[in-house]
């Protein structure tokens, strides 16, 4: 249920813009005269309101598209500065309105959800006597976090008089909105190989899929098939079977840009669709790197064990450095010098040379799969491994150099307003370490210097006995549990526990002769039990509810420890990585069990 105030005072409840919002689902449309009566009505209301201005002109997809964000409990409409709009002036940054410079202008929308009416009730009661404008501000001012909603390739326009609103339908009579909505549902900002190799076509595929009734999560389900199969013709080997896998692999990223197409351009959102599909895509990736493994035969395991663990560790980095940001943004703190001016010119020249250089260098989903498939196509599959390692290896250290001068220039505390004991996923070691207290990241890059050393030591032949000592090296990660993180290059600690953590699973396989598929199954479970926890974290959702029962990372290792000392080393990893899979399912099923509805 959706119901919808229009404010400002006149009596507009038949005229063009209550017909666009009935047009666009609502149930109920009401005038207010003031903000003392919206906060009467956010008082009594138990459903979400879409909050317009009398004066809005608008495409009914852009009413439509604001009613059913997925961003979150607040969004706010907002367009160009300069576009003549009369809406007080606001500055957007990274999806969400922050203090600092105006960069745009409120646009006479603004949807609330049940969560935020009281504030809402607060903020315009303080707001009486200042009209519907000043709205987003005072919400935030009560500590609302307000989302934004562009406008894009639509019209929305706040009419003065007459002539200004008959001008604004005029243009809006001019466009499509079928056919821009269809073009709105690629995402504004992806890869190069996406951009050009897929959405540049793709809209017509995710029409047709809207057209017969597909779901979103039914193309989800049809790209991991599509992948799978790619990953079966990798492992069969042969130019033919080659060549399909490629072709098979490239569809596969095909309908994985689909799906998200489709749900935007469906409006069929849930927190349960976001995480499936990355979670998809997770899987999807390690299905590809086992099935190269195979067909490459001799090293191809230790390749493949080598790319997903840099992948997983690199994915934890992403999450909390776009985390940083966010933090950056909400305390009006963004990147200052030289370097921070560069990164912020460039993102803004969408298209240029420059732009495209630098979403290649970070290495995305996109440029993965296109090395792996033109690889495979033209040479083999242990070509294929070795230049996505190669390529993965040069991105992570560029990424981790200028990401690394940025926070310092920002000095943002990152888990300011996240749970780190949660995102750390300690375990018993950390409980019983309490009493000590260590800067976290220098305990967490002391844990993984202990997991490389005893990678070396079981490389080199060396004793079972000193990979276990460095073992315990490697729980000395858990000594910055209780320290608080609030230095400027904090954000690392997740990653650089997971890469303790992944090492030394690796160590130990090494040195207990644990054959390598064994080890790939666990860090592949690793690598999707990490990813339900940082996927939550970017969709808003509560973290996984028996998260407890993953024993932590500490507990993990202690695990294969006794597991390998007792003689039984790839029974232990086999089975803590099917526990873990199924632990994952598990709390899927426990969070959206009940509300899977949408995607």
């Amino acid at each position: 249920m959706l119901g919808v105030i229009v404010t400002s005072g006149l009596e507009l409840t038949a005229g063009p813009i209550s017909e666009q919002l009935r047009a666009a689902g609502v149930n109920k449309v009401v005038a207010v005269p003031d903000l003392a009566g919206l906060a009467g009505m956010a008082s009594t209301s138990d459903e979400p309101l879409l909050i317009c201005a009398d004066d809005l002109v608008a495409h009914t997809a852009v009413l439509r598209h604001l009613a059913t964000n997925p961003a979150g409990s607040t969004v706010a409409l907002v367009v160009e500065a300069g576009s003549g709009s009369r809406g007080e002036r606001v500055r957007e940054e990274r999806g969400r309105l922050v203090p600092g410079e105006p960069n745009a202008a409120f646009g006479g929308a603004l949807r609330v959800d049940p969560p935020d009416l009281p504030d809402l009730m607060a903020a315009a009661r303080g707001g009486v006597g200042v009209g519907l404008d000043a709205l987003p501000a005072s919400l935030r001012g009560v500590g609302v976090t307000v989302f934004s909603q562009r406008v894009r390739q639509l019209v929305a326009a706040r009419a003065r008089d007459g002539v200004a609103r008959a001008a604004a339908q005029a243009t809006i009579a001019e466009i499509q909105p079928e056919e821009v909505e269809l073009r709105l549902a690629v995402r504004e900002r992806d890869d190069l190989v996406a951009t050009y190799l897929v959405s540049s076509w793709s809209p017509r595929l995710t029409g047709w899929a809207a057209r017969v009734g597909l779901g979103p999560n039914t193309v989800t389900a049809a790209s991991v098939a599509f992948v799978a199969a790619a990953a079966l013709l990798f492992w069969a080997g042969g130019r033919p079977a080659l060549l399909l896998g490629a072709a098979m692999l490239y569809l596969g990223f095909v309908l994985d840009r689909v799906d998200g197409q489709l749900a935007r351009y469906t409006r069929r959102f849930s927190p349960f669709g976001g995480w499936l599909d990355t979670m998809a895509d997770r899987v999807k990736e390690a299905v590809v790197f086992a099935g190269l493994a195979v067909g490459a035969q001799g090293d191809g395991w230790a390749l493949a064990v080598g790319v997903l663990l840099l992948i997983t560790v690199r994915r934890q980095s992403d999450t909390w450095y776009l985390a940083l940001h966010d933090e950056a943004a909400a305390r009006a703190t963004p990147s200052t010098g030289r370097l921070g001016r560069l990164s912020h010119r460039v993102q803004s020249d969408q298209g240029s040379p420059a732009y495209w250089l630098k979403q290649t260098a970070l290495f995305p989903t996109g440029a993965r799969w296109a090395v792996i498939a033109v690889c495979v196509a033209l040479f083999d599959q242990r070509v294929a491994l070795v230049a996505v390692l190669v390529c993965a290896v040069l991105s992570a250290a560029y990424t981790l150099v200028l990401r690394t001068a940025r926070a310092l220039s920002m000095r943002v505390p990152v888990f300011a307003s996240a749970d780190p004991t949660l995102y750390r996923d300690d375990g018993a070691a950390a409980h019983l370490l309490r009493r000590w207290s260590v800067p976290p990241l220098a305990a967490a890059v002391l844990g993984a210097a202990g997991a490389a050393a005893a990678l070396v030591v079981a490389r080199s032949g060396g004793s079972d006995l000193a990979v276990v000592a460095l073992g315990a090296l490697v729980l000395a990660a858990a000594l910055g549990a209780w320290h608080a993180h609030d230095g400027p290059l904090d954000w690392l600690v997740p990653a650089a526990l997971r890469a303790a953590e992944l090492l030394f699973v690796v160590a130990a396989g090494v040195a207990y002769e644990v054959p390598l598929p064994v080890v790939y199954l666990l860090l592949a479970a690793l690598a999707l039990h990490h990813c339900d926890f940082t996927t939550r974290l970017e969709k808003r959702v509560e973290g996984p509810p028996l998260h407890k029962l993953g024993l932590g990372w500490d507990g993990r290792a202690v695990v294969l420890v006794v597991g390998a000392v007792a003689g039984a080393a790839s029974a232990a990893f086999a089975m803590l990585g099917l526990y873990l899979a199924a632990l994952v399912v598990v709390d899927a099923w426990r969070t959206w069990s009940y509300g899977a509805a949408g995607r």
